[in-house]
């Protein structure tokens, strides 16, 4: 049958469908992210039919000219912005992805960073193991209560849209979001009120959550001058993509009270950390696992691999990219 090439190893859930279905499956054996170099010599060891790469590969011509013989890439995210579309156009090749499947692992994931932070949960831990917890005192590490704040949301795609349900219903907070487009089941489900820009959802949130894709236009979307827009008492929290926040500018609001807190779950220049961020006590920063639940990341793998199975019986995968 065909050969099957993973960069990294994924969940036995999709290897073994893809064996179960006759195909040969290489995974790369380096506990860690290929080096470009890696990739290439890699690839281009055998004739591959098919590739399936994960976030942290970064995909362009030269890497699909170093396995002529693949194509079909199924990329192991819901994202695929490590993927250059135009050179698996011309390449012909075929790009799938994951979507829809980490919707509500993310969205509880981005709670949970707004409740460690409004919360002080990280603080009072490492503050506790180190010994200096002497008994109870009445202004020991205040927070922030949720009910009746605002949450505003920027990006209400499925993920957002998730995040102010569970805001709204579960914790009594009020909703605002911007969005390229209305949402008008998101307005009915939770009476967001819809927001003309982001500095409007700025200006008003004390809870900011983004969920916007990485895009030329949403690169540094909140940067120095809008952080200055947010709240002294608002807090911020990222578990999209690094880049839509300029790192050195929030470490710089976080040292200089222009906002009370973050949540980070994704950086700038990953894995690397802007400097002095995680110095910050009033920053929770956690390591890209939104989506780490057991459950999500089995059915990633078992998607991508039906992708590829798909794709290798002729058929058109479900997950397909438009190109």
């Amino acid at each position: 049958m065909a050969l099957v090439y993973i960069t990294r190893h994924i969940p036995d859930i999709g290897i073994n469908l893809l064996r179960a279905a006759g195909h040969t499956v290489d995974i790369s054996e380096k506990e860690g992210v290929l080096t470009e170099k890696e990739l290439l010599s890699a690839l281009a060891a055998k004739p591959y039919d098919a590739v399936v790469s994960l976030l942290t590969d970064s995909i362009n011509k030269d890497v699909f000219a170093a396995v002529p013989t693949a194509k079909i890439f199924a990329n192991y995210a819901v994202g695929y912005n490590n993927i250059s579309l135009p050179d698996a156009t011309e390449a012909g090749v075929t790009i799938t992805n994951t979507p829809g499947v980490l919707t509500d692992t993310v969205a509880e994931f981005a709670m949970a960073l707004i409740l460690s932070v409004a919360k002080r949960i990280p603080e009072a831990d490492r503050f506790t193991r180190a010994g200096k917890y002497d008994g109870w005192a009445p202004e020991l590490f205040l927070g922030s209560d949720l009910k009746g704040k605002t949450l505003g949301i920027l990006g209400a795609g499925r993920i957002g849209y998730e995040v102010a349900m569970r805001a709204h219903h579960g914790f009594g907070m009020h909703v605002i979001y911007n969005d390229i487009k209305r949402g008008e089941e998101l307005e009915k489900q939770t009476k967001a009120t819809f927001k003309e820009t982001t500095e409007d959802v700025l200006r008003e949130a004390d809870v900011v959550s983004i969920h916007v894709p990485l895009l030329p236009s949403t690169k540094h979307l909140i940067n120095a001058e809008r952080l200055s827009l947010m709240k002294k008492n608002a807090y911020l929290i990222n578990t999209s993509r690094g880049p839509v926040i300029d790192e050195v500018a929030l470490v710089d609001a976080l040292k200089n009270g222009v906002i009370r807190g973050a949540g980070l779950d994704v950086f700038e220049n990953e894995p690397a950390l802007a400097k002095g961020l995680a110095s910050l006590e009033n920053v929770v920063i956690t390591a890209h696992i939104a989506s780490a639940s057991e459950e999500t990341r089995n059915k990633m793998s078992e998607i991508a691999a039906q992708n590829v199975i798909d794709f290798l019986n002729g058929e058109t995968p479900e997950n397909a990219v438009k190109q």
